[in-house]
């Protein structure tokens, strides 16, 4: 609360005209100070809707392949950005798209260091976070955006581009990189149950994105048939020729060597159960590694990832999203072959050893144990939770299981009422079961 004002009812005269005059100037002096503001709103505001100019004919010279345009767009100082962009230009004119814009992104510019500004000798730089918008024809629905910062420069002529992805000091700064961004491009199609669906790669992985293209089909088919058609029923594959284009494109926490592929998208909005930018991107070194079989068991685990997307929720148990994406993929590769002694321990090596060595597992996986020394032992074990289930149970029965506990974190109580509800045991008597069905198939357990 404000203190009360020390001057009495008996304050002469001129001290009163003298405060008077004091909220005068205090009124003057705000509404001059708040001009400024203002002033400066509007100024940046003429300067954000120039450089949203920019940005459109930048796309516009993309996706035309205008090279007079852009030649005009990118700064003078910047003769290796404006190579870049011919060559992408070039790269990405093979590749159907829908939709691709810049968006300049709403916060503000971000701070510079004075070295960047002094680089350019510009009447201004500034720099931008802009979100790249794009949609493959056929695709996505919806477009998919990744992130760019753009470094802008004003000139006489007005603003240009000086680069796209630029190391400010004290500043984070990301920009996305699309396979068009790694050089030319070799794309194949397939016609899927939901449509067209496309392998996008480079000429040194020609062949492998073919083989890929020429699975689909009967790919999406299986997921389709045991999964339902409540999913786009196509898909979006990417190889990589590059470790850089793989962490690029998957982020670098998937970019070890171990891992085949990864199922990435953009945004999951589970209310709706719509997720967009769905993508399925190959290791660069999978061509190399997999056979015709473990191919299509790869692209059919990806692709179950892709069509229960939107109905998966984030700290969902492991075991069962890689149990269930593991047993469509082999189930996908080896369509009708009875499940028995050769199939367990031909899938399950790991798991077959441990069994022979310690007896049946007493536990489910944790999700801890999907990453370094025990990650073999427990994607082998979730393929076997999922083979059991659908062998005891039925597949309708393992599609509502995933259902119920893909949809976040599942407690111990939680884990207890489904299994209850749905298959009639609780966790003790389903893994005790898992264990026996485990023993029936794996010859000479000690």
């Amino acid at each position: 609360m404000p203190a009360r004002s020390p001057f009495t009812a008996g304050t002469r005269k001129w001290e009163r005209l003298g405060l008077a005059g004091l909220v005068v100037a205090l009124v003057t002096a705000g509404l001059l100070l708040a001009v400024d503001p203002v002033d400066t709103d509007d100024a940046d505001s003429r300067v954000r809707a120039e450089l949203q100019v920019v940005l459109d004919d930048w796309a516009h010279a993309v996706r035309t392949g205008d090279d007079g345009s852009l030649a005009e767009l990118i700064d003078d100082a910047s003769p290796e950005l404006l190579d870049a962009e011919r060559e992408r230009i070039a790269a990405i004119s093979v590749v159907p798209l829908a939709d691709l814009g810049y968006e300049l992104a709403s916060e503000p510019a971000l701070p510079l260091p004075p070295e960047t500004i002094a680089r350019f000798a510009a009447d201004e730089v500034r720099a931008h976070r802009v979100h790249l918008r794009y949609a493959v024809d056929g695709i996505d629905d919806v477009p998919t955006r990744r992130p760019v910062t753009v470094l802008f420069v004003h000139r006489p002529q007005g603003w240009r581009i000086a680069d796209d992805a630029p190391d400010l000091a004290g500043a984070q700064t990301v920009t996305w990189r699309g396979p068009w961004d790694h050089g030319s491009l070799h794309l194949a199609t397939a016609q899927t149950e939901g449509g067209r669906s496309l392998v996008i790669g480079h000429p040194d992985k020609a062949a492998f994105v073919d083989d890929l293209a020429g699975d689909l089909p009967s790919v999406v088919e299986a997921v389709d048939d045991l999964w339902g058609d409540s999913w786009s029923r196509r898909a979006l594959v990417v190889v990589t020729s590059s470790r850089e284009e793989f962490s690029h494109l998957v982020g670098p926490r998937h970019d070890g060597d171990d891992i085949a592929a990864v199922a990435v998208s953009d945004d999951v909005d589970h209310e709706r159960g719509v997720a967009t930018g769905q993508r399925i991107v190959f290791n660069p070194a999978a061509s190399d590694r997999l056979d015709d079989t473990s191919r299509r068991i790869v692209l059919a685990h990806e692709t179950v990832h892709v069509a229960a997307r939107a109905g998966t929720v984030d700290g969902s148990p492991m075991w069962v999203l890689e149990g269930f994406a593991d047993y469509v993929g082999h189930r996908t590769a080896a369509e009708g072959l009875a499940t028995g002694p050769v199939d367990v321990q031909r899938i399950a090596p790991t798991l077959t050893r441990q069994v022979r060595t310690s007896g049946a597992p007493t536990s489910l996986p944790a999700d801890g144990d999907f990453t370094g020394d025990r990650s073999a032992l427990a994607y082998e074990s979730s393929w076997s939770i999922a083979a059991y289930t659908a062998d005891e149970f039925g597949h309708d029965t393992l599609v509502s299981l995933y259902r119920a506990l893909a949809a976040g974190p599942v407690t111990d109580e939680r884990l207890d009422d489904v299994l209850t509800d749905l298959l009639g045991v609780d966790t003790a008597e389903f893994v005790d079961g898992w264990g026996r069905w485990l023993g029936e198939r794996i010859r000479d357990i000690r």
